[in-house]
């Protein structure tokens, strides 16, 4: 017998499931993008007479959607995994049966090759640390390739390393020093081994993968290894190619609604980031040997409001 769900009240109407189930697994700036995606969602529900928690719902939403909006297909996508996965969390939680989560999680979202015209064209993309914390978190844990997507996103969140780098990551790259943590990595056109640096929720997350992989029977030397067959079914212990790296990072980019985003772009991020307090920093992260390419083609800062206030 499912639980009793108290609806949370909004200003418009009353959500059927409130949103702050999702406390302690999302980030409040996450749950807040939840909280409008499935409004706008119930919204459009009521004002169509039909009932929000029924998957055909949801798929009719999709297709008023694709064809009387003009949202970007990333962000159509975006918006449906924000559904689908907060009723996945009220059926987990028992507020909802299992049987309309399944149903929910069969709707697909938008071809983003159908809907492509909506798309600018590629350029560098600036992630903000909101929607870097939204990537970090998009990947479903409780599967296996989940838990290794989620390291995989922390790591190069943090580390800025290449796509070719991540790769071919090795256990015995990874070391602790001092209070923190270092991947020893030999870049691009390099004979010898540099630093990068490695915050401590992506070691912690790394480890967390590799002892669910052992868990599994999984032995490798390598840290991100593959999957095979449909839906990635079967852990291999064979190391992620570079297009399984591109791939992955793009599916979960496109599922929070970030548009045109290239896994070199998680490397602009650090780079920018680490810019604000000082550049060198950032050169030193990114293992430049010149200051003028990290200013150039790694900062992506935009000039805030207010800058020229108070000049003269």
């Amino acid at each position: 017998m499912n639980r009793q769900l108290e609806p949370i009240r909004t200003a418009e109407l009353t959500l059927p499931i409130d949103v702050r189930i999702l406390a302690g697994k999302l980030a409040a700036s996450s749950i807040e993008m939840y909280k409008r995606d499935f409004t706008a969602y119930v919204l459009w529900a009521m004002q169509q007479g039909l009932e929000p928690l029924t998957a055909s719902t949801l798929k009719r939403w999709v297709t008023f959607l694709a064809n009387e909006t003009e949202m970007s297909p990333n962000t159509i996508n975006r918006m449906v995994s924000a559904v689908k996965r907060l009723v996945l969390e009220a059926a987990e939680q028992d507020y909802t049966s299992h049987e309309i989560a399944a149903g929910f999680e069969q709707v697909r979202g938008v071809q983003v090759k159908a809907l492509k015209e909506r798309i600018k064209p590629n350029a560098r993309t600036r992630i903000s640390p909101d929607a870097m914390r939204q990537l970090t978190e998009a990947p479903n844990t409780r599967t296996l390739v989940g838990i290794r997507d989620v390291a995989l996103l922390h790591t190069l969140a943090s580390s800025a390393l290449r796509v070719s780098e991540l790769a071919s990551l090795k256990q015995k790259q990874v070391r602790r020093s001092g209070d923190g943590y270092l991947l020893s990595v030999k870049g691009k056109n390099e004979t010898e081994y540099e630093d990068a640096y490695l915050s401590s929720t992506a070691y912690d997350a790394i480890q967390t993968w590799l002892d669910a992989r052992q868990a599994a029977g999984i032995v490798s030397a390598y840290i991100f290894t593959s999957f095979a067959g449909r839906g990635d079914a079967r852990a291999t212990h064979d190391p992620m190619t570079e297009e399984a790296v591109w791939q992955t990072i793009v599916k979960y980019a496109e599922q929070v609604g970030l548009e045109n985003v290239k896994p070199h772009d998680l490397r602009r991020f650090v780079g920018t980031r680490l810019a604000k307090q000082d550049i060198r920093k950032a050169q030193k992260a990114l293992r430049h040997k010149s200051i003028e390419t990290t200013a150039r083609h790694y900062v992506l800062d935009e000039l805030e409001p207010g800058l020229t206030d108070n000049l003269y």
